[in-house]
Formats: C-alpha cells, structure tokens, sequence
C-alpha cells in the first residue's frame, strides 16, 4: 500500500482538492432522481432549439425504463444504444440502468463486422439506434440474440419547424432516406415511450458489484473486449471530477456535449457530471467547428470537454476572433496528447483554462490530470485524481521505478474496472495484484506529476534505441506551419525500424521535406530524427478526433507486402 509520504503528488493539490472523498453507495441513476428533487424545472437538456427540464428527462427515462421491463427486459440483461449525441441517448441510458440492465455504448460508425462482434460478445437483448443505422443493424441481426430493435431519428426531438424539414435535410446531405418497417420486434421509439408509465422503478442493486456499463475498448490489439465497469466505478469517477472542477457551481453551468456520448470520456466528463451536479447540458450531434462557435456565444457554455484535434480546428478557424468565447471557464482535453501551442493558444482566445487529463476505458476512464486552477506542468498528464494511486513499473523486473525513470504506467483506485466481459485471462494480464497496467510508458517527477513518453506497443526500437512518437510529435507540433502530426514506425533493413512522420500543414501555410527535415535535426537527437516524411491533406481519426496511428500503419504494411509482390515478380 501506499503511504502518504509516498504519494508526493499530494503536496500538488489545490486546497479545495481533498485528499480522499467519502462515496455513498448509490447507483448511478439515483443521481438523475436527486437533480430532478433539487431543480426540476430546471434546463436538463438542450438540444438544437428544443429544451427538456429535469422533471421531464426524468418523466421519460421512467417511461423508458417501465417499457423495457414491459417486453421482458430484465437485470442483467444488455441493452445497446447506438445513437449520435441526442435527447433519446440519455432518455435510453439512465432508463436502462434503472432496471437494472447493462448498457452496452455502440458507436453509430461501427461497419456491420465491428457491430455483428459486439452485439454477439455482448449478448445484448435489444439495441436503441438511428434510422440512418438500422440498415447495417437489420443486416447482422439474425445473428445476435437481438429481440428487439426500438429505431428513432434526429428529429424525433427537434422543435418545430425543425422537425419537419429534417427528413430533407437529411436526404439532402446524406443521400438515404430510410424507411422501416415496424412490427412488434422493430419498435418506432416515440410512440414506445409515449405508450409508458412514469411509475417509479424498483429494482434491488448492488453499486458495488452490479454491472452499469460493459465498455468496448478500440480493439488495437485485437478484437474489441467489454470493459465491464460497475455503478461504483462511474459514480466515483464522476464525483472526482466534480471535486476537480472546484470552482463550477451546481444548478448553475452549461456543459458543451459535442464529445460523443457513446465514448466513456464524453459519457462521464459531459454526460454523467451534467446530470449529477444539476447542470445544462447543450448538446450537438457531431463536432463542426461553426455549430461549436455559434453554439459557445448564444448559449454561453462554461465547460467544454474535447480532444485536441478539437481545439486545434478551433484556434485555426479564421472566424474564431468574430465569436465572443469568454463565458468558457474549463476545459479538460482528454483522448491524446494535449500540444503546448494549442493549450496556449485556446487559453488566450477564450479566457478560459484548458488542461490536460489521462484516463482509459478501464478507468472510467480518468486517473490523472492536471489542476485546472492550480500549477500545472507544460508537457504533463497532471497528477491523480483523489483516491486514486498511480506509480511507474520497470519492464523488467515489474519493481518500482524511480523518480525520472521511464516504465509502465500502472493504477489502482476505486474507479478501476471490474474486468473484460467473458475475458479472465486477458483481464489476468492487465493486472498486477490490484494494479491495473495501462500499457503506457511514462514517468513520474520529484513532485508526483506523471509524463507519458508514448503507448507501450507504440515505442520504435530503432537500432537499438528506444524512440517514443509523442516526444517528435510534440517537436512537430511546435512548428508553426504544422496543424497536426503523427509518428510511426517502420520497417528498416539496417535499425530494424525506422521513423517515419506524417503532417497535415496549416491552412496557407507551406513547407518542404527538406525544411522539415531541418527543423527537426535542429530539435531532435540524430538517432530520432525521421527517415521519412508525408504530407497530407488530412488524417484518419476516430468521431472523437483522435488520430488512428493504427490506420496509418496498416497502409504502411500494405505498401511494403505490394513493393515487395512487385519485387518478386
């Protein structure tokens, strides 16, 4: 166990921080009910012009929760949602959690391959989807154990005239008018929860041991695995965060839910600390950086949860300094690693602080990060978060490491998950003792503030040399011609890897491989200076807008095995 003299970050914490929180043992979906006691006709949701008061997502998520239990749902049971940002996402979420059952977040992008693993691993009884999805859902059904599919739309909570002229709009811009047929197993949401009753449910729950979530990890190493995290975990996490955001008020701020709901990031920063603290949650379908902008002036959003590649579209829109951003009090970027120029950037444009976080899915997902109002460090993932303990392993000898040694980041703390969904002996793998391995290198400084130097399987050994892509990509983002930057290892004859870069350059900006490549050996030891480099108009990301280094690195597989066919032939 740790002592307090080992937990040196302590020393860092801002006076309103405490040390440790006492947790009381409630299921998540209590918190909806106490909001709703406190500020019932209070804004819950706003969406696109429509508004929806406490009382009534409480009223709808009852209704929800009694119709599910009315077509055989039970505890235990998983429920998929899969659903853009939207009133029916939140509705779905907490009526599921009220009975009991186990929401499974399915993301709307998933190909019918990524959707037939989960819905089979997961086992789940019924999916909550989007009419433009219910194409590839149909497609993979007979093979799930699905019984239901309940479908609804966008417009389904839009304001009128909205409403109305969505299905053109939506044709328009999509190209698929979608048509359903229903019957008694493919259920129109609407008039599903119209038909409920807002009777309270009750259901006997452990916190503690019952399910809330099974969490799909982005399957980089293999097929996706549930992360199955209890009510416990999400509820912790949530009021970490609530104790880190010291200096918001209850019932008073304006949560910016551009983060997608179905990722545990955008779930529990946006969406279950919203509701747990009584908060407004403005809520927009999918990150476009004029709808961010408009939507930050006319609703004067205080808190903005993002990903970097968000803020670095941000602060390069030419527009930005036409939008009155100063009603922004804090932002936590999470997802990947925050670039200096851009915290800097962001903070002078809005006022506002924007500091860096770090969690995983198996976190739920955060561990670490820095103060938002308190010292901070450039370059840094921050520092634990209450009650959560967090030290650097050798590789080698799984010992300890010491201050400024680089090892495996690994965790303990009430907000680590229970394990992989039917997966003991890949959970077996991640722990060690009660410390969960994150799988990322890093190091801790003399004052408890911990660095990550790059994902374990990420590293480039490159002649012997152990090369981290963060700290080039880092280097890269300080050229002020580039917008983004990622790194990655191939393969090399003679280091056995190699590194190569790839750039997207700003908006009017140029720049040579030859100038590039001088700036880089400028800032960079030889032996980590790229070998290669790629400049693109884009690069691949996920919905969160974080960059896909695995997609980049199957191209790259690709391009050797067809350079290599032709060699041969």
């Amino acid at each position: 166990m740790l002592t307090t003299i080992d937990k040196v970050w302590l020393q860092s914490y801002p006076k309103e921080v405490p040390h440790t929180i006492s947790y009381d043992e409630s299921c998540l979906h209590d918190y909806l009910r106490r909001s709703t006691e406190k500020y019932p006709n209070h804004e819950a949701l706003h969406f696109l012009g429509k508004d929806i008061t406490y009382k009534e997502l409480y009223e709808e998520s009852k209704k929800f929760a009694n119709q599910l239990l009315s077509i055989g749902v039970k505890k235990g049971d998983r429920v998929a949602i899969m659903l853009a940002n939207c009133p029916q996402g939140v509705i779905s979420y907490y009526g599921a959690l009220m009975i009991g059952a186990v929401v499974v977040q399915t993301n709307p992008l998933y190909v019918e391959r990524e959707l037939e693993h989960q819905l089979i691993d997961s086992g789940a009884k019924v999916i909550i989807c989007l009419d433009l999805v219910f194409p590839r859902v149909q497609k993979v059904r007979s093979k799930t154990n699905l019984e239901y599919v309940i479908v609804t739309s966008i417009k389904d909570y839009l304001p009128f005239p909205k409403n109305v002229l969505y299905p053109f709009v939506q044709k328009k811009t999509t190209g698929i008018k979608v048509e359903v047929v229903y019957n008694s197993h493919t259920i129109a949401f609407k008039p599903f929860l119209k038909a409920g009753t807002t009777k309270e449910v009750e259901i006997e729950m452990d916190p503690v041991e019952d399910l809330a979530l099974l969490q799909y990890t982005g399957g980089t190493t293999g097929p996706a695995k549930g992360v199955m995290l209890t009510h416990q975990n999400l509820v912790v996490n949530t009021m970490q965060c609530i104790h880190w955001t010291y200096k918001t008020t209850p019932g008073k701020e304006k949560m910016l839910a551009v983060l997608p709901f179905f990722h545990v990031y955008g779930m529990t920063v946006c969406m279950n600390l919203s509701i747990m603290n009584g908060f407004t949650t403005v809520i927009l379908p999918k990150f476009d950086i004029k709808d961010v902008l408009k939507t930050i002036e006319k609703q004067n959003i205080t808190l903005f949860p993002g990903a970097p590649t968000m803020y670095v579209a941000l602060i390069n829109d030419p527009t930005i300094k036409d939008y009155d951003l100063s009603s922004i009090k804090a932002c936590l970027s999470g997802a990947a690693p925050l670039p200096l120029e851009v915290q800097q950037k962001f903070e002078t444009l809005t006022g506002g602080k924007l500091v860096e976080g770090y969690g995983l899915t198996e976190t739920s997902p955060v561990a670490v990060a820095n103060p938002i109002w308190g010292k901070r460090k450039s370059g840094s993932i921050g520092i634990p978060w209450p009650d959560t303990d967090v030290k650097v392993m050798s590789a080698e000898t799984g010992e300890s490491c010491e201050v400024g040694e680089v090892g495996e980041i690994a965790v303990r703390g009430p907000q680590v998950m229970k394990g992989y969904w039917n997966c003991p002996e890949e959970t077996a793998q991640v722990f060690k003792e009660d410390w969960f391995l994150t799988g990322d290198m890093g190091y801790m400084d003399e004052e408890g503030y911990f660095y990550i130097v790059d994902r374990k399987k990420d590293m480039i050994i490159a002649g012997g040399f152990n090369i981290y892509p963060r700290e080039i990509e880092e280097v890269l983002y300080e050229h002020e011609a580039i917008q983004e930057a990622v790194v990655i290892g191939v393969p090399d004859e003679y280091r056995g890897e190699t590194v190569k870069t790839f750039v997207v350059l700003k908006e009017g900006r140029t720049l040579t491989e030859k100038e590039l490549d001088q700036y880089c050996r400028k800032h960079l030891a030889a032996y980590k200076v790229p070998k290669y480099y790629e400049f693109r108009d884009e690069l691949p990301k996920t919905l969160i807008g974080k960059i896909l280094r695995r997609v980049l690195i199957e191209e790259e597989k690709e391009k050797l095995a067809e350079e290599q066919k032709a060699s041969n032939e």
